[in-house]
């Protein structure tokens, strides 16, 4: 049975289904009121069934397995010339680390019945609801910005899902979008903006669904070191949607007494898009980038909770410019990491993190590449 959903500000609990609100009342995202953790002993690496993907961890997960590729344990290599460890979240399905998300979301829209879903994406969370609704055999229509990424827009389009331009900002695409999908709020429904019936906000930034999906990122990680979390995870950050995934991954994984601490996580944002930045008293940048269209977010759907999230585990943010993220993704690809412009930004963030002795040399740090190189074409 479908877990219930629960505002964390508020504790007003929403009934699942196929018209349950998108956030609550109070305007904040909503979470599961089913958290399972695992009794037990974990099994090592070796010993868990990789064949399953990501849902190896279903122990973890407040939804079925419904639409699944098998998708997940993405390589964790080493990077001598960062002295890191590199997780390959490019090589997903779709080419980028939000297939984690899909495949929880769209196993979350079959579970409720839905029969169309709607999203809106700079390009690589459109292209893997898109992608996985076509597998779950749902309708769906993918808001994207005007100027999207041809590699992007084909994807979702050779999906049979819809794409729909929207000129303008990457708020404007989310605007238009929460535009066709909500509808007025409903007293009954504790002041919630109700699903108008144009769709299921299948939205990477709003739904836990996606968070479920992204928190299975700490879980490998964690199971592919031996179950030990490392010093530190240095990640992009637009929406947080990886961001907050590692940092519930880490703080259930310590909830179950797997690990004992949590990493520090470390954010990469982009100058002229940082408001997680400046909200820390951090310099965000005058002048926007143009490389990194991924994390191009001014209003993060859950900027609170990604504070607390640094907050709680002593981490930080910091904006990166174009000339920094730009030599950053020659010398990935020169080291044969063939990855997109947006990925560049997390590994930039390491060496400035250690340059500025945020990190010390010795520190033991994972880092994840986001989306394959093919996606910028």
């Amino acid at each position: 049975m479908a877990s219930d959903l629960v505002c964390p500000a508020c504790g007003t609990t929403y009934e699942a289904g196929p018209s349950e609100p998108w956030r609550c009342g109070c305007e904040r995202a909503l979470e599961f009121v089913e958290q399972p953790l695992p009794t037990g002993d974990p099994l090592a690496a070796s010993q868990l069934d990789s064949s399953d993907g990501l849902w190896a961890f279903s122990e973890f997960l407040p939804i079925e397995q419904r639409v699944t590729f098998h998708e997940g344990f993405t390589p964790l290599v080493d990077a001598p010339d960062w002295d890191a460890q590199f997780k390959l979240e490019y090589v997903f399905p779709t080419g980028s680390f939000k297939d984690r998300g899909a495949t929880t979301t769209l196993s979350r829209a079959a579970e409720l019945g839905v029969e169309k879903v709607i999203e809106d994406s700079s390009g690589n969370a459109g292209a893997a609801i898109a992608t996985y609704a076509a597998r779950a055999g749902l309708d769906a229509d993918i808001y994207v910005p005007a100027d999207v990424k041809q590699s992007k827009l084909m994807t979702i389009q050779q999906a049979d899902a819809r794409p729909i331009r929207i000129e303008g900002s990457r708020q404007d695409v989310t605007d238009a979008c929460i535009d066709a999908v909500a509808g007025e709020a409903d007293d009954s429904n504790d002041g919630a903006p109700s699903q108008t019936g144009e769709g299921w906000y299948a939205s990477h930034a709003w739904n836990p669904a996606f968070y479920a999906g992204t928190m299975t990122f700490a879980f490998e990680v964690a199971a592919q070191r031996a179950w030990t979390a490392p010093d530190a995870v240095v990640l992009p950050l637009g929406h947080g949607t990886l961001f907050l995934g590692s940092y519930l991954g880490f703080s259930r994984l310590s909830e179950a007494g797997i690990v004992d601490e949590l990493p520090r996580l470390l954010g990469a944002q982009a100058e002229g898009y940082a408001p997680i930045v400046e909200a820390l008293g951090g310099n965000g940048g005058l002048e926007q980038t143009d490389v990194a269209d991924g994390i191009q977010i001014t209003e993060p759907a859950r900027m609170d909770d990604v504070l607390a999230a640094i907050d709680g585990t002593d981490g930080d943010a910091i904006a990166l410019d174009d000339d920094e993220i730009e030599a950053t993704l020659d010398r990935l690809h020169r080291n044969g990491f063939y990855v997109e412009p947006t990925s560049a930004v997390a590994p930039a963030a390491l060496d400035r993190y250690r340059e500025t002795g945020v990190l010390e040399g010795d520190d033991d740090v994972v880092v994840p590449l986001t989306g394959s190189g093919l996606k910028a074409l």
